[in-house]
């Protein structure tokens, strides 16, 4: 049952992944173009405010994951429930700690940002900001039963409520924005849809789970020994604050709100781009938690982390290829005009996101290993730095300097120490590792390079909408083949083909 639940669950991971693309696609553009580059930017900067209280999570949702996972594989049933209820009344601590930040906030969005907003984007912030909020406080002590399915690896039941969430949510927004509804209906509704989900999860657990919580047993040297495993992730946690939110946070201070809408245009790219990568790396932590409590040899560990590493690149190299060549017009086509810098940003990100998107099981295995403290500390660091110089580059270069910030920092930490460590610290063989993903790119450099030479010596205008879907269709039917018969192998190729000759049955 927990192989098909794997499998299944990534699948329609990748179908919910999928969905929400193609909506994201058709909805993305209309919201931009009905909402206008200030009222989108409004949107933007109250979310990444709030998105720094997320971090207030403290890295125990991951601690739920891993610990439920190993007293179930320990048949340590009393564990799991006096977990359960310790850890539902440590985040309704924390949901009211959020409300007193995000109240400090929302009354103080005039002292930071009226020097580049106007009385009325000062008003309709707080008020998206109170929102959120609440949201936010609503969601800490609710989050338990997302965790506990997906120890339970019950992960077929969660991809279809998100599913379900993707289809309706940008429905009703559309419906809004069409009777002169603005950011803040956005947040109210997205509000709602999540309250709801997190009570279907709830219903999910109580009663087809049968998952039961005990009050009053808290566990001070179990609480400790979690503390130690969550604190590493919630330093992690943080860091993904500082790369993805602080860049609108800064440019709201010093640029406006038009230029936190372009550069928040890249980073919504950039959380698309993200998504395909954990859709395989996500469902895992419960297996790689079992393999490392029964003592997996290093040597199967490593072939999981190459494995995985070249599915996701087969997916990544295809998407990254695609927006090196068509990306700019893209933009322009989807976003409209005014947003053409997007693509710069947005390309720095994509190169420098690769390399721990395709590498992202080995965070799977050190939370397994409980072993988060040299990474935690490294991105401590550099994400400092990363910090330091946004706020120096984005008064002295705009949108562009804070991009380059957060990619150096990214190719620096995750890139290069990180790789060195999984090498010298956990006995992964990162050599063979990237020998394998060099030969798999030498079809995706050769098709960029021709695309990009014959583009331009016929000089193509691919900012036309026939162009550039006539051209994008040549170099997908060139690129899939050849990937698929130079770049793939056996196996690889026999799990996209599988689910074929399963339904041909």
């Amino acid at each position: 049952m927990a192989v098909n639940q794997l499998k299944a669950g990534a699948a329609l991971n990748y179908v919910s992944i999928i969905l929400n693309m193609v909506v994201g696609l058709l909805y993305t553009p209309y919201m931009l173009r009905m909402l206008g580059q200030s009222e989108y930017g409004l949107y933007s900067l109250a979310a990444s405010i709030i998105a720094y209280l997320t971090v207030l999570d403290l890295g125990f949702g991951n601690a739920i994951v891993r610990y439920t996972a190993k007293f179930r594989v320990e048949g340590k049933d009393l564990e799991q429930r006096e977990m359960f209820g310790m850890f539902f009344l440590l985040y309704i601590g924390i949901g009211f700690i959020a409300i007193i930040v995000g109240a400090l906030l929302a009354l103080n969005v005039e002292q930071i940002f009226s020097v580049n907003m106007t009385p009325l984007e000062v008003s309709r912030t707080r008020v998206m900001l109170w929102l959120m909020t609440f949201n936010l406080a609503f969601t800490f002590p609710m989050s338990i039963w997302g965790s506990i399915m997906t120890a339970y690896e019950r992960f077929v039941f969660q991809r279809l409520v998100s599913i379900v969430r993707s289809v309706l949510n940008p429905v009703v927004m559309v419906l809004l924005l069409v009777v002169g509804y603005k950011a803040v209906a956005m947040v109210a509704v997205t509000t709602l849809f999540n309250i709801v989900t997190l009570i279907i999860n709830y219903y999910y657990c109580r009663y087809k789970l049968c998952v039961k919580i005990r009050f009053g047993h808290f566990d001070s040297i179990f609480l400790k020994e979690v503390s130690i495993y969550s604190f590493w992730i919630f330093l992690n946690a943080i860091m993904d604050r500082i790369y993805w939110s602080t860049g609108q946070f800064v440019l709201g201070m010093y640029r406006g709100t038009v230029a936190v809408a372009i550069y928040s245009v890249a980073v919504q790219l950039t959380q698309m781009f993200m998504m395909f990568s954990s859709a395989i790396s996500g469902v895992f932590l419960p297996k790689v938690t079992a393999m490392v409590t029964r003592d997996g040899n290093e040597r199967e560990i490593s072939d999981l982390f190459i494995r995985t590493g070249r599915i996701q690149y087969i997916v990544m190299s295809f998407i990254l290829s695609a927006f090196v060549g068509f990306g700019r017009p893209f933009i322009r086509l989807w976003a409209g005009e005014g947003y053409e810098e997007a693509y710069f940003i947005t390309l720095l990100f994509f190169f420098a996101l690769l390399i721990p998107l395709i590498q992202n099981l080995g965070v799977i295995i050190l939370q397994a290993r409980n072993q988060m403290r040299f990474r935690s500390v490294c991105y401590v660091v550099i994400a400092l730095c990363c910090l330091a110089f946004s706020i120096y580059s984005a008064q002295r270069w705009g949108m562009m300097g804070c991009a380059y910030a957060t990619a150096g920092a990214l190719l620096l930490g995750q890139g290069l120490v990180m790789n060195i460590y999984y090498r010298d610290r956990q006995g992964i063989d990162i050599f063979r590792f990237w020998r394998e993903i060099g030969r798999m790119s030498v079809v995706p450099l050769l098709l960029v390079a021709l695309s990009l030479l014959i583009v331009d010596y016929w000089e193509i205008n691919l900012a036309k909408p026939v162009a550039f879907a006539y051209s994008a269709a040549v170099f997908t039917v060139l690129y899939v083949p050849l990937f698929w018969f130079v770049s793939m192998n056996a196996y690889e190729r026999d799990l996209f083909t599988s689910p074929l000759r399963k339904i041909r049955k």
